[in-house]
């Protein structure tokens, strides 16, 4: 891990609550949450379930982001990015971030990840790189309509955020890749 903090130099938002029956804060990312389309034994590329509550008051919309700042780049590794999920909605199932979208709400839309596959794309540190960490958090905001468009990066999404931030929930779920 480079101890790079990836909120750092944001806004400060507001607290709130998320969590997930997929993942758990410090632990490892099941084989489900993994990458099978990189290669990684057991991975499933599933989106991990979420829900979340206490955003702050005004909060009109959510986006939902995972993202790897240990990856080998400069730029770290998005691997999930959703944008216009409606203030009324505080849960996604499991595998909602499929090919399809297939489990998110009616508005809500998938950008492309860093593999360029506008779905999720699960963890696959490179082996023998060490531990990654994950951070799956969801962006309470105070716009419904967070104006990136579909076939945005998941930066934009980031630079678009910063200015409608109310709150911010994560978790941080680790995986590591053994040398060969």
């Amino acid at each position: 891990m480079n101890g790079n903090d990836p909120f750092a130099g944001l806004p400060s938002a507001s607290a709130f609550t998320v969590t997930s029956t997929s993942v758990r804060a410090g632990e490892a990312l099941p084989a489900a949450q993994m990458s099978g389309m990189f290669a990684v034994p057991g991975g499933e590329d599933r989106s991990p379930q979420l829900s979340w509550s206490g955003a702050p008051e005004g909060t009109q919309s959510y986006a939902v982001t995972v993202y790897d700042p240990d990856a080998p780049t400069q730029s770290g590794f998005w691997h999930w990015a959703v944008a216009n999920i409606p203030a009324d909605v505080t849960d996604l199932p499991e595998g909602a971030g499929d090919d399809s979208g297939s489990g998110l709400p009616a508005g809500a839309f998938q950008l492309p990840n860093d593999a360029r596959m506008a779905r999720f794309v699960g963890g696959a540190p490179p082996a023998g790189h060490g531990p990654h960490r994950y951070f799956i958090t969801v962006h309470a905001l105070d716009v419904a309509d967070i104006g990136v468009p579909a076939e945005g990066t998941p930066a934009f999404l980031g630079f678009n955020i910063a200015s409608h931030i109310l709150g911010r929930a994560t978790i941080v779920a680790t995986a590591e890749t053994p040398a060969v």
